[in-house]
């Protein structure tokens, strides 16, 4: 009997103990912090907030090249900061990872080194200086960039220095194949398939056991073209990338149809002053990387003579690289970016597209730079990277601000360019020295109206000219309506020369010209191109233009997606050296236009009938 009451009261108490013990452990995992989505995007959770928690170190990946010249793999410098989870309760987390040249430090005084744009077109420039970059920055910070936004949400934050810049061994190359394996070789490290140690020379190994394999990756300007740039290798493991004004060949940014054209904002640069702006990297290493890179490779390739296409600058085209890429793409861009222009962002998101890849594009009507709003970013890094299925490849594919809108509050459209425009030819009616017309009914025996070049104007100033001989404008009767452009427009020009090379530059405007101080560039700039003419074979291969020939040109001007209000007229602006974009040669060359062969092809959302209502 006793013996009965003594087992009853120990099964009594052993239930007991493990009721209470399942009650702590659901307690327990109840406190656990574990990504939670709401609406198809990743939410702020407390237990990854508290910043005094995150794990921060850092490592060096080792590559599969060396471009120092050491002999020895280059390895990169990469930093992590992780929730403490990841290292108290085992859990695995995606990574946001973003790289960069820029993170160590850069050149003082970037003008004083650009090449002088002050002399004949076809002839040399003399020499630049050389600054050199004092190095900034400790272990193991290398950039705070991302991590307040990400972490809290339940992601791994990674930033790595480029190659040949702050504690990241080998050179820059700025777009040379090993700014795409630097990257590749930090996300197979993610993935357990690459090497990290603890010191750029050590030999203790470091894991990322952290890490679920699943990799995205933004960042804007050059920081928005190595995430397109590891895209290409087609590296497993990079399963989204948000690019932002991202530079997607470094010919178009530094020419323009076979015509030596710079940035807008840095007059005078070209791809060897970014890689003197950039080389942050070992003193000791320097002057080889200079050697072979800049003076040899660079200098023998970059051809500011004649500003054609070659392998040079094939190899820095990702478009010619972007067959394996596989990661989905959130593009993203401003139209009125004339430094990193908008046909970068759209030449690889239709490249994209054609590939069938998941495809978004984000378009603001500002200048360079500016993300999408974050509850785009969130769904896209939501569904590629934590896999929730939250319908974003229903959403709209292309998402633009209209020219009153907050960058936050874009409009949402089938896709761009915009489905329902259709391209609408506009033909030329003299005018000179005054303004011509343009119009939908071409009219024969225009003849030929003449220009003669002078850098002085800019290019505000010629638009604004009532009566010039520095610029032809034909400008379109006074818009009864708002009229929607969407797309590249594009010229079909004739035009001669009285030398043996001419700059040309071509503005589509938007008058009459605002010059208030409070004036949106929307307001008068609608899209810009420029073409050499001795190109018009090819863009490999210019010739010297013969005196009076007449020579036949079709390019594209830059994408844009505007609306120009009812009211305005829009102008098209042929001359010839454009102050702000290209050389300066003497003044005193004349350009001659073909009017009867020459016309401008608009994307009007409409088409036609849209565009051909004007007011009476």
């Amino acid at each position: 009997m006793i013996r009965n009451k003594i087992t009853f009261l120990f099964t009594f108490l052993f239930g007991f103990l493990s009721l209470v013990t399942a009650q702590k452990s659901e307690a327990l995992l109840e406190k656990k912090s574990v990504p939670i989505f709401e609406n198809g995007e990743a939410q702020v959770i407390p237990g990854f907030s508290d910043e005094t928690k995150w794990i921060t170190h850092d490592l060096w990946v080792e590559t599969e090249f060396d471009t120092d010249g050491d002999g020895k793999k280059d390895r990169m410098h990469v930093s992590v900061t992780r929730p403490n989870q990841t290292e108290t309760e085992g859990l695995k987390l995606p990574i946001i990872y973003i790289s960069s040249p820029y993170f160590s430090g850069v050149a003082p005084n970037l003008q004083d080194s650009f090449w002088n744009v002050r002399h004949e077109l076809g002839a040399s420039a003399g020499e630049r200086l050389h600054p050199e970059v004092v190095r900034t920055g400790e272990r193991p910070i290398i950039s705070n960039s991302h991590i307040q936004t990400w972490v809290p949400r339940g992601y791994i934050v990674v930033h790595s220095s480029s190659p040949g810049t702050g504690l990241s061994q080998g050179s820059p190359t700025v777009g040379g194949d090993n700014e795409s394996l630097a990257p590749k070789a930090v996300i197979d490290w993610l993935c357990g398939r690459a090497k990290g140690y603890t010191e750029p020379y050590g030999n203790e190994k470091v894991r990322a056991y952290w890490s679920t394999g699943k990799v995205g990756m933004t960042g804007t300007s050059y920081n928005g073209t190595i995430p397109l740039a590891a895209a290409t290798t087609g590296v497993k493991g990079l399963e989204a990338i948000i690019p932002i004004a991202p530079n997607t060949s470094y010919y178009h940014y530094y020419r323009s149809n076979g015509l030596v054209r710079s940035p807008g904002g840095y007059l005078g640069e070209d791809i060897d002053v970014l890689y003197d702006y950039i080389h942050s990297g070992d003193e000791s290493k320097r002057s080889y990387s200079n050697r072979v890179v800049r003076d040899t490779e660079m200098k023998n390739g970059m051809d500011r003579i004649t500003g054609d296409y070659n392998d040079f600058w094939a190899g820095r085209d990702y478009l010619n690289d972007i067959g394996p890429m596989k990661a989905a793409l959130l593009m993203a861009h401003g139209f009125n970016d004339w430094n990193v222009m908008s046909e970068h962002s759209y030449r690889i998101y239709k490249a994209a597209k054609a590939k069938g890849l998941p495809a978004q594009i984000y378009y603001h009507q500002n200048g360079h730079g500016g993300e999408p709003p974050l509850t785009m970013m969130n769904r896209w890094f939501t569904r590629y990277l934590h896999g929730v299925e939250n319908g974003v490849e229903e959403d709209a594919k292309a998402w633009i601000v209209r020219e009153k809108d907050d960058k936050k509050s874009p409009t949402p459209y089938t896709d761009y360019p915009n489905p329902e425009a259709a391209p609408v030819t506009l033909y030329l009616k003299k005018g000179a020295p005054e303004k011509g017309e343009l119009s939908t009914e071409k009219t024969v025996g225009q003849g030929v109206e003449t220009l003669e070049d002078n850098f002085s104007f800019s290019g505000a100033t010629l638009a604004q000219a009532e009566n010039t001989n520095h610029r032809l404008l034909y400008v379109t009767p006074v818009l009864s309506k708002d009229i929607h452009i969407s797309g590249s427009p594009k010229i079909s020009i004739s035009v001669s020369s009285n030398k043996a090379a001419a700059n040309l530059s071509v503005w589509l405007v938007s008058l009459p010209w605002n010059d208030r101080h409070d004036a949106k560039i929307t307001d008068n700039i609608i899209t810009r191109g420029w073409a050499d003419p001795q190109n018009h074979r090819s863009l490999t291969q210019s010739e010297p233009l013969a005196a009076g020939q007449f020579y036949d040109l079709s390019f594209e001007l830059m994408p844009d997606d505007q609306i120009i209000p009812k009211g305005q007229q829009i102008g098209l602006m042929v001359f010839s050296s454009d102050k702000e974009f290209t050389l300066w040669p003497d003044p005193g060359t004349e350009l001659s236009v073909d009017l009867d062969k020459t016309s401008i092809s608009l994307p009007v959302v409409g088409g036609e009938v849209a565009l051909n209502i004007f007011a009476e």
